[in-house]
This record gives C-alpha cells, structure tokens and sequence, in this order.
C-alpha cells in the first residue's frame, strides 16, 4: 500500500541564529496556528496554516525545547532547556511569558487540564546524581508541587484522560513510567519496554494503546493499561517524534536519519510508506482540522507541508 501524505509546499521560518535547530510542535486549537519550538533562535515560532506563512516570533526562552498547547486552558507551555525553566502564556503576539524554575534541563511536557497539573520531564546530566527527574507543576500557583527520581534520561511525555495517568518515556533503561494525576508525587508503575531507547510517544485513547518509539529503530506498541506489549514494527532510522491521527488512525514518525516520515496503519500495524522529509528533520506537528502534517526542517529553516489524501 503507498502512503497517504502527499507534499504540498513549504513555509519560510527565520533563519537559524545559534545551534540546535527545530524541537517539538504543537497546534493551537482555536486558531489553527503551530507553535515549534526554534531551539536555535531561543524562540518559539508561530505558523498560521491558512495563510501559509510565519506570523511572528516569541523570544527570550532559552534551549527551548519541548511546547505543550492547551485548548482547555488558551496557554502555551515550553520547557526551556538552557534555563531550567518552563514558560506559560497565551497563545496570541506578543505575550507575557511567566517562568517556573523547574528540574534539570526540561524536555518533556504533559498536563492534565481538569486537576490543573503540570508534568515536566527533565533530562537531567548522568554526572549529577539524581538529576533525572519529573516536575509537577501546578498552574494556579506556578509552583513546583514536588520531584520524582526517574531511573535515567527523560524523554517525551503524554496524559491519559480515561486513567487519569501521566505516561513518561525513560531512554535508559528503556521503560515508561506511569504517574497517576490523582495521586503525582510518585511513580505508580512502570512498563518495560523491550526495545532500546524510548523516545518518541503518542496514545490511541479509543483502543487504550501507547505508541513507543525507540532509538533502536523500533516501534514498539503496548496496551496502555497493563503494559502489555502487543507488537514491534521496523522503522526506516532513528527516531524522535510521533503523533497520532486518530480519525484515520494513522501514526507518523518522524525519523532525522534518512530524513523521512514513517506512517503506519495503526489498524494493521503496517508501514503505509516513507516520505521524504529532509535530513536532520526529527520533529513534526499534526493539524487535525486540515488533515495536514509539517515537518521542520533544520537545513533549510522550513517548515514541509503534507496532505492527507484517500488512497
């Protein structure tokens, strides 16, 4: 079967200004806009899709790495490596970012918007012991709340409404440990991942299964209740972010090592096809309303477009 994504064009982003590239994306309900953290320019930018083009710049968030969208709270969340911090703002031109000092070098972010809870996934530095940890933030007092020690470096994070439960990739060992919203300043329990290397994940809610992908060059899928794994499937490379399209029930990979996107059929677990992206390119964001994936890429300072299209 050929893939379902289909290369529309490109949108200009500011050109890099330091090291480091794109991170993570994230999409703003409401507007439809993207907001990619712009590591190398110590800023997120803002894309609005409709108009194809960059909008504006938020600067002064240093190493930013990780952006978290909440349509429930109208907030934008980075973590912001370089500084040890997370920022929280609204979502428009121009906004006042408050800071919240947090663990060492925070990548990561998930919230759950109904106890009004932040988790920060901090990377840390294996020459500091017990660095690696997970912040837990409230948003009414901007505080931290407490630290969980963590067996290794951070990865990516999501939040499980249905469970009520915090899911959090740990490189090494490979595993992704579980915090339940209810009760967040421990670790609840913790799946072994057979695959090394966690990193990228996303969570299919209707069938209660978690999408992990590892440095390995793997996708590993569990049940998301008792860590049961239901499968492995090859990737093209190494890779980093994943999201899933629920209302296909698509799944796309992005892999920096050729440069291309892995989409599965996550009815099937096949590989649907591999697009090219460019090399380096190890990030994404998916726009649910329009049907549309972007691929930044670090090269050429862009962002790729890609269609959904029926087969």
């Amino acid at each position: 079967m050929s893939t379902m994504l289909r290369h529309t064009g490109y949108i200009a982003l500011p050109s890099h200004l330091g090291t480091g590239g794109f991170d993570h994306a994230a999409v703003h309900g409401r507007t439809g806009h993207i907001f990619v953290a712009h590591t190398a320019n110590d800023a997120v930018d803002v894309i609005d899709p409709a108009a194809g083009r960059h909008i504006f710049s938020i600067p002064d968030l240093p190493g930013v790495a990780g952006i978290l969208v909440s349509d429930e709270w109208q907030l934008v969340v980075t973590s912001n490596r370089a500084e040890n911090t997370i920022g929280i703002f609204a979502p428009g031109a121009r906004p006042a970012v408050a800071k919240v000092p947090v663990g060492l070098r925070p990548n990561g972010l998930a919230c759950d918007p109904a106890r009004r809870l932040i988790l920060v996934a901090n990377v840390g530095d294996p020459a500091i012991a017990g660095s690696h940890t997970l912040s837990l933030v409230g948003l009414d007092d901007r505080k931290v709340l407490g630290e969980i020690p963590v067996r290794g470096r951070t990865r990516w994070a999501v939040y499980d409404p249905d469970a009520e439960a915090f899911y959090v990739n740990i490189a090494d060992p490979s595993e992704i440990v579980v915090v339940a919203s209810r009760d967040p300043l421990r670790i609840a329990r913790t799946f072994a991942v057979p695959s090394a290397g966690a990193h990228g994940l996303d969570l299919d809610l209707a069938t209660h299964r978690l999408f992990c992908a590892c440095d390995a060059k793997m996708l590993v899928t569990l049940d998301a209740q008792s860590g049961k794994v239901l499968g492995q499937s090859e990737l093209s490379g190494v890779p980093d972010v994943v999201f899933f399209n629920a209302a296909r029930r698509h799944l796309y990979v992005a892999v920096g090592d050729p440069g291309v996107i892995d989409a599965f059929d996550t009815a099937t677990m096949q590989r649907l096809g591999s697009i090219p992206s460019e090399k380096g390119a190890h990030t994404l964001a998916f726009a649910l309303a329009a049907d549309r994936v972007y691929a930044f890429l670090p090269q050429t300072h862009r962002a790729a477009v890609y269609q959904e299209t029926e087969n």
